[in-house]
């Protein structure tokens, strides 16, 4: 990749396309298209044809897509299915219409079987069910990597794709409602803190274990597949360790500094029991995690109290 080279990163406004702009920003490439979704809909094939007609990019991330944790899963079963599926096919279809040099899709590790062995190896992909309370996203994104992986075998098209692990970092949702667990977490005990509550109430048992991967790091990784000479058609991005609900939220109440307790609600929903990505592959290839996950949630609580973002 050449730093004139035009790169067009869909979702730039998200936590995943806000850290992959500054990334390549800060490699010193000059030449980086956006669109807002008010300005691109992904999900209008006419409107996705005629960006890429008119714009030309060499190469293209994918990183926006309609994402949430378990309740706006369960809830937007049908929009989750339907935009995931209606973006990534049009844009992974136009990149190849106006080919393309490298383009990257960006899916998720719960694509992965809800029961697969640990940890997750790349090849475990459709091995078994899924978790029943995404299994309309993980659906729309088993289909984007499917879609890529047939476009290169029929078409010698260069499209790779990647699964990263559960994500937090600058730009993260904290929506009660809407939100993953580590920024839930983080929004619960600032709350909590705020209000001088004696208790923070968790969902689950706090048994499920979960592998999270700072948002800059992920970054790091997709800068390192577009650059490098054949990269692996799929691969897992994440950091190779978890912990458990119940370490991560007492992790959490201790960086925020709240001196309640922890309550456990068990009519909530575990979800998957364990996902942590085998990481063999982009380890083999050079590539390892660089920000310690006790210092970035740190470095997350302390941006989002300085922002007010709640």
């Amino acid at each position: 990749m050449k730093t004139t080279d035009k790169i067009y990163i869909a979702g730039h406004r998200g936590m995943v396309g806000a850290a992959l702009v500054r990334k390549f920003k800060k490699e010193g490439f000059t030449n980086i298209v956006t669109r807002t979704s008010k300005e691109l809909d992904l999900r209008n094939q006419q409107a996705v044809a005629y960006f890429f007609a008119k714009e030309q990019p060499d190469y293209v991330v994918l990183a926006a897509a309609k994402v949430g944790g378990i309740h706006a899963n369960n809830c937007y079963r049908a929009e989750f299915l339907y935009d995931n599926l209606m973006i990534e096919s049009n844009v992974i279809h136009s990149a190849y219409v106006n080919k393309v040099k490298r383009f990257l899709f960006l899916g998720s590790s719960c694509i992965y079987p809800k029961l697969s062995p640990q940890p997750i190896k790349e090849e475990y992909l459709l091995t078994g069910a899924l978790e029943p309370t995404n299994e309309p996203y993980a659906i729309a994104k088993i289909a984007g990597i499917k879609l890529c992986e047939t476009y290169r075998h029929q078409y010698g098209c260069d499209f790779i794709s990647a699964m990263p692990t559960n994500l937090y970092g600058q730009n993260d949702n904290y929506d009660l409602n809407n939100s993953h667990v580590l920024p839930a977490l983080i929004r619960k005990f600032h709350t909590a803190k705020q209000n001088g509550d004696k208790q923070v109430e968790i969902w689950g048992t706090g048994n499920p274990k979960r592998e999270f991967l700072h948002v800059d790091d992920l970054a790091d990784a997709c800068f390192f597949l577009m650059q490098m000479d054949n990269p692996p058609t799929l691969c897992n991005i994440g950091t190779g360790e978890d912990i458990s609900i119940k370490e991560l939220a007492l992790t959490v109440k201790e960086i925020v500094g709240f001196k309640g307790e922890l309550t456990f609600n068990t009519d909530k929903p575990d979800g998957t029991p364990r996902k942590l990505l085998d990481m063999s592959v982009l380890h083999g290839l050079g590539w390892r995690r660089k920000i310690d996950l006790k210092k970035g949630i740190s470095e997350v609580y302390k941006d989002a109290v300085a922002n007010k973002i709640f």
